[in-house]
């Protein structure tokens, strides 16, 4: 007895029976080719999760605190005033970042219930008209009428497990995975507050000159870059060093509007 290749590359035979050398079921010539493409198709995190958020918010304390204070430096100031300003710009922007991402997730989180609370009552007045409506939704993806019928009557025998399909395919939401305010706050705070430190962190160790600080934090920087890798196509030592030349750009910058303004106002 032969049976053929399954996965149609050239239409081997594979010789099946009882005691054949070689002999593989139908089931067994599936398993192998699956188990290979399961263990090499693999993904990146395409949203991130928690690693894209903390970092670029790490980044941002970087490059503008960074800037603050090479800014300051540029107009002579003291290394007491340059302490200052870093703890100040770190300060500010912490809860900075932390209120206008609890506001922003929280506002998205409330219109998002508000829509699924609008889906809910529709579900309630209108069944027949929503079991229409996510039937036609699969038979326009290709599914044939009768079938895209069959399986949208029996998924929606659940109200809830109906209201969590209709979110996902109509708003393109998971209604059992919505962001937290309190969580997007709170990690914005820290990552900003940690990303700001490292300049000022030379400071606060002693250090009297601007250099410990620009160096520290442009280090800091490239490790961010090398780190957004993770999620991304680069390779880390580019993703390091575009953000280190980014952040020594923003640096470069303020130092020499500090010296324009020092002097100037001098």
């Amino acid at each position: 007895m032969r049976t053929f290749d399954l996965l149609g590359v050239g239409a081997r035979p594979v010789p099946v029976g009882k005691g054949a050398p070689g002999a593989m079921s139908v089931l067994d010539a599936v398993e192998a080719p699956h188990v290979a493409h399961r263990d090499n198709h693999t993904h990146r995190d395409v949203n991130g999760g928690w690693l894209r958020p903390a970092v670029f918010g790490a980044m941002d304390g970087l490059v503008s605190n960074v800037a603050l204070m090479t800014g300051v430096a540029g107009g002579s100031a003291s290394s007491q005033t340059i302490v200052i300003t870093g703890l100040a710009g770190l300060a500010a922007g912490a809860f900075s970042m932390a209120a206008g991402e609890y506001t922003s997730v929280a506002s998205q989180r409330e219109l998002v219930l508000a829509e699924l609370d609008v889906e809910r009552r529709e579900l309630r007045k209108h069944p027949a008209d929503e079991l229409a409506e996510l039937a036609a939704l699969y038979e326009s993806r290709g599914v044939e009428p009768e079938l895209a019928l069959e399986v949208a009557m029996q998924l929606s025998r659940d109200p809830e497990q109906a209201l969590e399909i209709h979110a996902r395919e109509e708003l393109g939401i998971d209604p059992s995975d919505l962001p937290s305010p309190a969580v997007a706050a709170v990690s914005s705070f820290g990552s900003f507050a940690l990303g700001a430190l490292l300049p000022v962190l030379p400071y606060l160790l002693g250090a009297t000159q601007l250099w410990p600080a620009v160096l520290l934090a442009l280090l800091g920087l490239f490790g961010c870059g090398a780190v957004v890798a993770r999620v991304t196509a680069r390779t880390w030592w580019f993703s390091g060093l575009r953000q280190l030349l980014l952040g020594g750009a923003a640096a470069g910058v303020t130092y020499a509007l500090g010296i324009a303004f020092g002097a100037t106002l001098g």
